[in-house]
């Protein structure tokens, strides 16, 4: 029972009862609660068990609930204990809001200039707590997960708040309260709250100043040399180079010895000059014009590979810079997928020695979609790196478009939160507040293993490049800008006036670094020839010669020994693990298998578990990646089997094959196209004796990732003298499903070819493998990588004509770019009125058709396995052999679509345009296919009928 105070009185009672005008005026109940705080201070009772209370002592005996008016709750969080707590979580929430993060001084960071009520910015916020003034000088019990006390438990509430403002509201703004692990959560707090923490010896400044003199230097050498060239400087940038040393000494401490980057162009020369430490010369000779070969792209989006000695550390340290198109963002998945590679070969399953450092622009980090579905990976068992530190050069602008109208989040890193990536905005004119976000977040991913952010906000001193004008777009940020004092200046300023550097020694310290780019600039002037072993980013230096070529020009046969076939295919058919109960559905397809080995035969799924399973028995890693992949699509994997009876219980028995084999790795994807390619052509860069393979749900699911095949895969090598053995598996096929499930454009992967179709090749040597040598994307088991596009099969994975003996795989065996007519027609070729050219599906149904008509011994269908590079050899055998038939192209594709646009001419180069190519195939269309299944018959039907019709093309003209 309650003592009952009489506010109206100034006196208080012990009273048996409470008049029920008093209980039942909710005003007057609040002023007796509020003075019954008044008189008992070290007492706490709650609102609610007070207003029950008067309540039950009211002669009414009404008793019952009342929320507290707005007033009270703040005038009892005054007197209560939990006052301290709330004005912290508050900050800890939104102090980031208020942060002063802006070097110009012009936008907020968030793009609001909002203040949230509940911070204390100024003395009227005190009215949000029922505080004013007088109370600022109270002391305040502070909360126990708090760690601005240091070694006190109270704090007047002027020192709580001054404490607050400098972890949270400073120069370093943190966005971490979302993430809902309080053990992650206090780790922040402790390396923010704690005062004083953020503390360098004067020989840790005096490191920092050297950084940014080189940083800052090497962009004033560059303006003076080549002050007409695109170079994407860094300046305003520029404490973002002694922010990645920073992070790279933190981890290399830490036991890490491999970082590989991804980054723009803006700063990339920088970046490789006083971080890589690429050779001065060999950066400067990218600007001569003069410059006799090169790699076939900018030098602001070349990469390389280096080891080296960390100064910090005195360990070594493989330090690897992606190169990357202009297409910002795209190269972020590709760094994870070589990161998760290095770290699966190395056995660093923790990522303990390998990590990826990804930097971002603002405006892209916000705006690409890349970026999400990179993010979406970092916690997916076959794709984690086990943390990345994500860098973004936030220069609050994107080529000239403002914030304000690039993005609909505060912050641009917002994207971060999917993933409970803690986000540190910092001033970038700081550059010890900097240093220390730096080295929190390096462990913060040394302790968790997590993703991390870290926002430096800062400005572009130039336009987007430096012929750009930003004074058209933005002129009062650019007036602010000229006005703005470099940060160089403001941080040798400081370090001079508290005396950890004197003013000569900075200045020699200038003219040290200074020299150094001028002897390199003389130096440069004597390279003629760019090396290309000196911009590789994933050098394989035991796969090629020292000068990069391949060790032999020859292709050796691919077939295997019988008992290795049938070892495989039985493996394939049974499961290797007892007491594991399967579904009745994956048994029939077992069965299935077995039956074929039985038989010496093989479907496509059995085929592929023959060429994957050889080659992990040579000690070749697989890795098949892409949406459903274990199952497959169309349910003819089931490389993965799960126990119907035990959750989670799941075999894969490819890896049940030898017990001395390589790893067999099937993992189903998120549901990314872009994303996922990107990874798994990053893990391919990593070792040539690996096989890594993505397979699309449906053929043409890869245009979303077209950014991965326009700008990496196809031109990669050309570009950045790359190999790459990645495999894109695509089905394809026109069976009626309508438009998006048809075609995987395979038009669009030709038209990237680089052989020319005019030119006949003569046939020297090895004229097959030089062939494939030449070409941008070929096959692979061959003495270099090149990438290889499978347009695969869907309905024919179980037509029963679409299978092959163990004779076409036996020893002695390889592939066959063209398979002849085996026909009647073969044996009588000067009778063959005509011979039918195709590839795919479409075989089958001319094959049915032609033997329906008996026309078997008038009409020859040859196929072709390898369209590109085109086999010029086979097909003029092929055509000098019928030499009196008409020559005919068919395809179940639209005649725009397809394979006809590329062979057509390579047909017509083969007969040196002596005899006529003909079109059988659907007509020209918009859409890939028809959605309607009759509509799909029809068209399949009349191209059949001409293609069987051998007065067809009688009097046409081409």
């Amino acid at each position: 029972m309650p003592r009952w105070v009489d506010p109206r009185r100034g006196c208080s009672s012990e009273v048996a009862t409470v008049p029920s005008t008093v209980a039942s005026s909710s005003s007057y109940v609040e002023e007796m609660y509020f003075a019954w705080l008044e008189d008992h201070k070290n007492v706490h009772e709650s609102w609610d068990t007070f207003f029950r209370n008067i309540q039950a002592s009211s002669p009414s005996g009404e008793a019952g609930e009342r929320r507290p008016s707005a007033l009270l709750q703040g005038r009892v969080l005054s007197h209560s204990p939990d006052m301290a707590q709330k004005v912290v979580e508050d900050h800890l929430i939104r102090g980031h809001h208020v942060a002063q993060l802006d070097p110009l001084g012009i936008l907020e960071a968030d793009l609001d200039s909002f203040v949230p009520s509940d911070l204390i910015t100024t003395i009227d916020k005190l009215g949000f707590y029922g505080l004013d003034e007088s109370d600022l000088d109270r002391t305040f019990q502070l909360p126990p997960t708090t760690f601005i006390g240091g070694g006190d438990t109270t704090l007047p509430l002027r020192e709580i708040i001054r404490r607050l403002e400098t972890s949270y509201c400073g120069h370093i703004g943190v966005e971490f309260m979302f993430i809902n692990n309080v053990d992650q959560c206090q780790w922040i707090r402790q390396k923010i709250e704690t005062p004083g923490i953020m503390q360098f010896t004067n020989a840790e400044k005096r490191t920092l100043l050297a950084r940014l003199i080189r940083s800052t230097r090497f962009e004033d050498f560059l303006a003076r040399k080549w002050s007409s060239e695109k170079r994407f400087g860094l300046e305003g940038c520029e404490v973002l180079i002694p922010a990645l040393k920073t992070i790279i000494d933190k981890s290399s401490a830490a036991g890490i010895d491999s970082v590989i980057m991804g980054m723009p162009h803006r700063g990339r020369l920088n970046v490789l000059a006083n971080v890589i430490r690429k050779d001065l010369d060999q950066i400067f000779c990218q600007f001569d014009s003069k410059l006799e070969a090169g790699s076939g792209d900018v030098k602001y989006h070349l990469g390389m590979h280096h080891e080296r000695i960390n100064r910090e550390t005195d360990k070594n340290i493989t330090l690897s810079l992606m190169a990357n198109p202009s297409h910002l963002e795209a190269v972020d998945p590709v760094v994870q997928g070589k990161t998760k590679a290095e770290q699966f070969y190395r056995g660093d399953a923790q990522g303990k020695k390998v990590m990826s450092i990804l930097m971002h622009g603002d405006a892209a980090f916000a705006g690409q979609g890349v970026v999400y579905e990179t993010f979406h990976l970092s916690e997916l068992p076959s794709y984690t790196t086990h943390g990345t530190i994500h860098v973004v050069v936030n220069n609050q602008i994107g080529f000239t478009t403002d914030p304000r109208v690039a993005r609909s989040s505060p912050y641009p890193t917002d994207v971060a939160r999917v993933v409970n990536a803690p986000i540190f905005h910092v001033n970038a004119d700081d550059p010890e507040a900097v240093m220390y976000v730096c080295r929190v977040a390096a462990e913060w991913r040394t302790t968790f293993n997590k993703d991390v952010v870290i926002d430096l906000v800062s400005y572009r001193r130039f336009g987007h490049n430096e012929m750009d004008e930003p004074m058209f777009t933005q002129p009062l940020m650019y007036k602010q800008i000229r006005r703005q004092e470099h940060v160089l200046k403001k941080y040798s300023d400081k370090l001079i006036a508290e005396g950890v550097v004197t003013l000569q020694e900075f200045e020699e310290e200038v003219a040290k670094y200074d020299k150094i780019c001028e002897e390199a600039y003389t130096s440069s002037k004597d390279e003629k020839i760019l090396h290309i072993r000196d911009w590789l980013d994933s050098p394989w230096p035991d796969f090629f010669t020292e000068e990069g070529e391949p060790k032999s020009m020859s292709c050796v046969p691919t077939g295997l020994d019988e008992e290795v076939l049938h070892h495989i295919g039985q493996t394939a058919s049974s499961v290797p693990l007892d007491d594991f109960k399967i579904h009745p559905g994956v048994s029939r397809i077992l069965r299935g298998r077995a039956e074929l080995v039985k038989n010496r035969q093989m479907d496509w799924a059995l085929g592929e578990y023959m060429a994957f399973g050889s080659l992990l028995k040579e000690g070749i890693h697989v890795r098949l990646s892409g949406q459903d992949v274990e199952r497959g699509t169309f349910s003819h994997r089931h490389h993965v089997l799960h126990d119907q009876e035990v959750d989670k219980r799941f075999c894969v028995p490819m890896n049940h094959l030898w017990d001395n084999q390589a790893p067999y790795t099937v993992c189903n994807s998120s549901l990314s196209e872009y994303g996922v390619l990107g990874f798994e052509l990053g893990f391919a860069m990593a070792s040539p004796n690996a096989l890594i393979l993505w397979e699309a749900q449906f053929g043409d699911f890869h245009n979303t990732a077209q950014c991965i095949i326009d700008q990496f895969i196809s031109p990669g090598q050309a570009k950045w003298v790359r190999n790459n053995g990645i495999v894109l598996l695509l089905p394809h096929g026109m069976e009626g499903m309508g438009p998006e499930h048809s075609s995987a454009r395979p038009e669009r992967f030709l038209q990237m070819s680089k052989d020319d179709p005019d030119h006949f090749p003569e046939f020297s040597g090895d004229f097959e493998v030089q062939q494939l040598y030449d070409c941008n994307w070929i096959v692979i088991l061959l003495p270099f990588r090149k990438p290889l596009i499978i347009f695969t099969p869907k309905s024919l994975l179980r037509h029963p004509d679409a299978r092959s003996s163990f004779d076409d795989l036996a020893k002695g065996t390889k592939f066959k770019r063209l398979i002849p007519d085996e026909s009647p027609a073969s044996q009588n070729p000067a009778q063959v009125k005509r011979v039918i050219f195709c590839t795919g599906k479409v075989y089958y149904e001319l094959a049915k058709e032609r033997k329906r008509q008996e026309l078997e011994k008038d009409i020859a269908i040859i196929r072709l396995e390898q369209i590109s590079p085109f086999p010029f050899d086979l097909v003029r055998a092929e055509a000098e052999k019928y030499a009196s038939a008409e020559l005919v192209w068919c395809q179940e594709e639209h005649k725009n679509m397809g394979y006809y646009d590329y062979v057509r001419p390579r047909f017509l180069t083969v007969v040196a345009n002596k005899r006529p190519v003909w079109y059988v195939g659907r007509d020209p269309a918009a859409a890939p296919a028809t959605g309607n299944k009759s509509t799909h018959l029809n068209e399949l039907k009349r191209f059949m009928d001409t293609a069987f019709n051998l007065s067809a093309f009688q009097g046409a003209s081409l």
